[in-house]
């Protein structure tokens, strides 16, 4: 078998190589470094959109280009992540098939978030004196070296690591409950906090410019720092098994033993369990976009025309600061439903299993969902509304990769190998590929309701408005309420110790 710069000792990991526990592995490898190394994604989710359309003026002189942009780039994104499989795949190392591609990530990651905020230079319809063409190509490069192939190299990697990590289906649920949580800290930063700083962040479009430059050089240092920490203090306890098995036989036995993606894919798509989570993560990740991309418009079309005191915004600074204040404290606020979540998910998971809770969930989402359309002007109620939506959410939120390595398992009793360079790289397209059909719909009808950054009524309009809250709430509602019917039919749990158990016999026979 074929030696990897990987299989030195200089990447090995930092963590029991038997047992998963708390800390290191849990605190540093899918909590603390993952938090760190996703705020630069979640600040791209949050704000990239708003870049696009208040800062470098797309929505207004190139709205059509915009649109085109973030639909069709998800081809690329989709083609792009099932290449990543596929070297995941191929991977096979002693640091494992997935932690390589973390590093490999970062120097892709870096160049993007350059591109797109250092080399894009202001076009004169903006204030600047690009050109308009220039504008768009850099727009489009950078856009595309980051969803296409910076982000997935590390998002798909680092979403294949709880399923990898160990068969303990119960340290499993643990770490994915780590991991996502990950996600909402990351998210929480750019939800929670930077909205207050809004209207200094984006306020006339040549100062805007300047300052992202600022806040991109700082997320590229965090990011460096949050991906060698994960890196670092993760383990593929499965991939290690494989490896080592690998390293017995002969190189003409192990080619037979690739497993190939359209091997996987025959499998995979006769398998009601695997379909049913793919048609999941497509849903959640469609809504969650839609509403995380569409909220700060909501805020400012909502509460952004006026402050506390009635006073009406006469600059675009004020409506920014207006509706970047309801947006923190919305944020704020519905985040304690989901942090608490995180406490009480994964035991209650241990009781009445995955599949179910994240339909009751699902059912309470849909409630929270429907309370917000219909009441979406007045904060208290919007609170409530967000509040009971982001309770529903919570394990869909931290246990849902872990329902997936469930489903891994029982291909792998039924089959004899595992699915995961297919799902994952799947899983990766669908998260990252959201991103760019949640803007491109958000895109879309911004332009068709006549919203105008040039002017106080253009952000906040009746028209405006209304479309924002049918975006924020009513997108992640009709998700919802189709993965309740669907987890209906999902009971792969059943077959959790009978897959086990035929695994390890199998193992034994080796």
């Amino acid at each position: 078998m074929k030696s990897s710069i990987f299989d030195k000792p200089l990447f090995r990991a930092r963590v029991d190589k038997n047992k998963v526990k708390l800390f290191p592995e849990g605190a540093l490898g899918y909590l603390v470094g993952p938090i760190l190394a996703l705020v630069s994604n979640s600040f791209i989710s949050s704000y990239l959109q708003k870049y696009y359309t208040d800062v470098l003026g797309l929505s207004t002189w190139a709205p059509i280009f915009l649109i085109l942009l973030q639909v069709l780039s998800v081809i690329l994104v989709v083609a792009g992540n099932l290449l990543v499989g596929r070297l995941m795949n191929k991977l096979n190392t002693r640091a494992g098939k997935a932690r390589p591609l973390l590093l490999i990530s970062l120097p892709l990651i870096v160049l993007a978030f350059f591109v797109m905020f250092f080399f894009t230079p202001m076009p004169v319809e903006a204030g600047g004196n690009a050109n308009l063409v220039v504008t768009c190509i850099l727009v489009a490069l950078g856009y595309n070296l980051y969803f296409s192939i910076g982000y997935p190299l590390y998002y798909t990697s680092h979403s294949a690591l709880v399923g990898l990590s160990t068969r303990d289906s119960k340290a499993r649920g643990l770490l994915a409950t780590l991991s996502n949580a990950s996600a909402l800290g990351a998210m929480g930063v750019c939800t929670m906090i930077l909205p207050f700083f809004i209207g200094t962040i984006f306020d006339e479009p040549s100062r805007a410019y300047e300052v992202l430059r600022w806040v991109a050089l700082v997320l590229v240092a965090v990011t460096i720092i949050g991906t060698i920490l994960e890196f670092a203090f993760t383990r593929e306890r499965i991939s290690e098994e494989q490896f080592e098995d690998a390293a017995s036989k002969v190189e003409e036995e192990e080619k037979k033993e690739e497993i190939s993606v359209s091997k996987q894919w025959k499998v995979s798509s006769k398998d009601k369990f695997w379909w049913i989570m793919i048609i999941f993560f497509f849903l959640y990740q469609l809504g969650g976009m839609i509403k995380n991309c569409s909220q700060l418009y909501y805020c400012n079309a909502i509460w952004g025309a006026a402050n506390d005191d009635g006073i009406l915004a006469t600059t675009i600074k004020e409506v920014n600061n207006n509706g970047g204040a309801k947006s923190g404290l919305l944020a704020i606020l519905g985040a304690i439903p989901t942090a608490l979540g995180m406490l009480v998910v994964w035991p209650l998971s241990n009781k009445i299993g995955k599949a179910r809770l994240i339909l009751i969930g699902g059912i309470l989402a849909v409630i929270g969902g429907v309370l917000g359309l219909f009441a979406g002007d007045n904060f208290i109620l919007a609170v409530i509304a967000f509040v009971i939506k982001a309770l529903g959410g919570a394990p869909a939120m931290y246990i849902s990769l872990a329902l997936l390595a469930d489903v891994s398992d029982h291909q792998e009793a039924k089959h004899g190998f595992r699915c995961d360079g297919l799902s994952m790289a799947i899983y990766g397209a669908i998260m990252v590929g959201m991103t760019g059909i949640a803007n491109g719909i958000i895109s879309g009808v911004l332009s068709a309701v006549g919203y105008n950054t040039d002017t106080v009524a253009g952000m906040t309009s009746a028209a405006v408005g209304t479309a924002m809250t049918w975006l924020f709430f009513g997108g992640e509602t009709i998700c919802y309420a189709v993965i309740a019917l669907m987890f209906l039919f999902m009971n792969v749990e059943k077959f959790s110790k009978e897959d086990h158990e035929i695994i390890e016999a199998r193992k034994e026979k080796k």
